[in-house]
């Protein structure tokens, strides 16, 4: 298709500018505008909310990438970033009037360096493409989001991303070393270094997480570790959420920090189990999955030490994988907790709060009334060992008051876990999703704090507008909304 001779007629004058300034540097195939072309592209993983952009382009160098960029500051065209789609909050849901900038053919892994154990790799490279490439050095990449079969590493970054092993290896930002790519402006730069440290203030840190509104990230050099001779996981049941929720608090207690710890309820355990036979315990009202990993003799004693927890704390059944087979089945049900809500609803909304250990147990009994209280199921899945949840409430989209209750439940989940003394926030970003919650947890000074980082970065605010930081007066009708719809009382929104 042309870009020269459209067949379909621009919707709009800017739309047309955009799109004849983009011609002179992109070829007709790496341009799209029409609305069956760019429909693809109107969501990412949270699909509740939908926005076709004025088009799409999909550059295939750094040198196309700096020049979309240069033209979109002078036109002041919004750039949303946008990798394999896979995010959860709308941090990637397009801008109407801007456009999509879609990395996906950035794919190719510059350099695997065995002896610093460091991999040089474009934005687009997934996740798990990481560790399958160092395999052969026996190494790989720590960081594994659920959807590391698909997602890629730079959206990893913007998100600050985690997985099922985080609690002992660390998010995206403890993994990675440097970051290239442009701002706003077309102007390249980079973040961090190879070597142990870098000169300056740390930017490197001020970048991961920062959902694509300070800059668009084109490279990452991450960190390679060693694989571990030996990987063994416990299944463990609970009669009693609480007491699986005081058993992961005790792990940790016992100063046993696993390869990871996750934790599932009654609702969530079953439909995985329907989905991937994974052999869970589905008379359990929760399970544990608590692994160890290293040499045989270090795993042999932390199981030991970890089912004598567990079985202290009211553990009704522990299981031992016996072989690599098993450990991964376990893992299998886990990692495919989204999919398998999928088959049991037409649309799901996975809200991504974090909490303090101890209150675990306190926040899922919360939930449980909020399901009386909305009328919608809830099911729930989450990084135990560091107290990131993940509920997922279940509703049809297409019923538009279900979609208002799916978002006042989300808020009330995040709210409490604020009130419980964590945030609102712990993977996943803030995006469109988290907007009003965002209110709750910082104070307007805070948050201007905020707006004033991004001007530093991108001062006509282009790079995901909208989104992340909540102005006042959103926060001001949220206040309002807030009180009318009685949800938990709050200082930050008593002032509107």
């Amino acid at each position: 298709m042309s870009a020269l001779a459209p067949t379909t007629s621009p919707r709009s004058q800017a739309q047309q500018r955009l799109i004849q300034a983009l011609s002179a540097e992109l070829p007709a195939h790496a341009l799209l505008w029409t609305d069956e072309d760019t429909t693809p592209y109107e969501c990412d993983g949270l699909t509740a909310y939908r926005q076709r952009p004025l088009a799409v382009a999909l550059p295939e160098t750094e040198a196309q990438v700096g020049a979309v960029l240069r033209i979109c500051q002078q036109l002041q065209v919004p750039v949303v970033a946008r990798g394999a789609g896979t995010g959860l909050s709308g941090g990637a849901m397009p801008h109407a009037q801007g456009l999509t900038l879609a990395l996906a053919k950035f794919k190719k892994i510059l350099e695997i360096n065995p002896i610093a154990r460091t991999a040089r790799v474009q934005c687009g490279v997934r996740n798990l493409a990481i560790s399958e490439a160092a395999a052969v050095h026996g190494l790989y990449y720590a960081p594994d989001p659920s959807s590391q079969i698909a997602c890629t590493i730079g959206g990893n970054v913007a998100e600050n991303s985690g997985g099922v092993h985080c609690l002992k290896y660390g998010l995206t930002l403890h993994n990675v070393l440097r970051v290239r790519g442009f701002t706003m402006a077309g102007e390249a730069v980079e973040f961090g270094s190879e070597a142990l440290d870098a000169p300056g203030l740390d930017l490197l840190s001020l970048v991961l997480g920062s959902e694509g509104m300070l800059a668009v990230i084109t490279e990452v050099t991450v960190k390679l570790i060693p694989k571990p001779q030996l990987a063994r996981c416990i299944m463990a049941s609970f009669a009693d959420v609480r007491q699986a929720g005081a058993a992961v608090a005790a792990i940790i207690a016992a100063g046993i920090i696993p390869a990871g710890l996750e934790m599932m309820d009654k609702p969530m355990t079953a439909a995985v189990e329907d989905f991937v036979h994974a052999g869970y315990d589905l008379d359990a009202e929760a399970i544990l999955l608590c692994e160890s990993d290293g040499t045989p003799e270090e795993v042999a004693e932390e199981i030991e030490r970890m089912q004598a927890v567990l079985l202290a704390h009211g553990a009704t059944q522990c299981q031992v994988s016996a072989d690599e087979a098993q450990r991964l089945r376990f893992w299998s049900g886990r990692k495919n907790a989204f999919p398998a809500s999928g088959r049991i609803s037409p649309d799901y909304m996975c809200m991504d709060s974090t909490i303090p250990r101890k209150n675990l147990a306190a926040i899922l009994l919360a939930i449980a009334e909020m399901e009386k209280k909305y009328q919608l199921r809830c099911a729930n899945v989450f990084h135990a060992g560091d107290g990131n949840l993940h509920p997922l409430i279940l509703f049809d989209a297409r019923d538009p008051d279900q979609l208002r209750r799916c978002e006042e439940f989300g808020a009330e989940i995040l709210e409490t876990s604020v009130a419980l003394g964590g945030t609102v926030t712990g993977e996943h970003g803030v995006g469109v999703e988290k907007l009003n919650s965002m209110c709750v947890q910082f104070s307007p000074e805070e948050r201007e704090q905020m707006f004033a980082l991004k001007r530093a970065f991108d001062p006509h605010s282009l790079l995901n507008p909208g989104k992340v930081i909540p102005t006042l007066q959103r926060c001001a009708e949220y206040g309002r909304m807030h009180v009318h719809r009685g949800l938990l009382a709050h200082p930050e929104l008593e002032r509107f």
